[in-house]
């Protein structure tokens, strides 16, 4: 179950980063509505690297749409390999 608290419970931050874990985040309301989320570094690094990797790959899909694409041998070609 995921932890929601809102904002105000800041003031006591604490006890509210005791509930911050590799895979459960504390989400913080501010007027009722979701606003923030805080979690382990090590997570949102790993979150930050895997959005990266998926938008060069959807580059690497829209240019082989594109442009086309090649095969093995014809790529061992291009390169003179």
């Amino acid at each position: 179950m995921p932890a929601i608290k809102p904002i105000s419970d800041l003031r006591n931050y604490p006890s509210v980063l005791k509930e911050i874990a590799p895979g459960s985040p504390v989400f913080l309301t501010k007027n009722g509505r979701g606003r923030f989320v805080l979690m382990d570094m090590d997570e949102y690094e790993q979150s930050k690297a895997a959005a990266s990797l998926l938008a060069e790959l959807a580059k690497g899909e829209t240019a082989a749409k594109e442009r086309g694409t090649m095969t093995f041998d014809e790529l061992k070609a291009a390169l003179n390999v």
